[in-house]
């Protein structure tokens, strides 16, 4: 599976296609030069159970990791993700406030 990406300096979105067709989405805002919010993911009801967010969540954190961005993830979904992978620790922001 392909994770593209959409947006400009201000806010963008990671996603993924099937057959054509938008299947999961994680929609994040830049905060300043250095990092940026993960608001939404969601994984369309016909996806669900495939690993998408996941994947859409790791997609994010290479993303930060190459470009030398922190994230602030407030989407519950991406969270908890970042609860369960102690190896995002490097990019996220506000470590101190886990």
């Amino acid at each position: 599976m392909i994770v593209e990406r959409e947006g400009d300096n201000k806010k963008a979105r990671f996603y993924i296609k099937i057959d054509g067709v938008k299947a999961a989405i994680l929609d994040y805002v830049y905060a300043g030069n250095d990092k940026f919010i993960i608001e939404h993911t969601e994984v369309y009801s016909d996806y669900e159970g495939k690993g998408l967010g996941k994947l859409l969540v790791a997609e994010a954190v290479k993303y930060a990791q190459e470009n030398q961005y922190k994230i602030i993830p407030l989407c519950p979904f991406a969270k908890s993700e970042f609860q369960k992978n102690k190896e995002y620790d490097n990019v996220l922001y506000g470590l101190h406030n886990r």
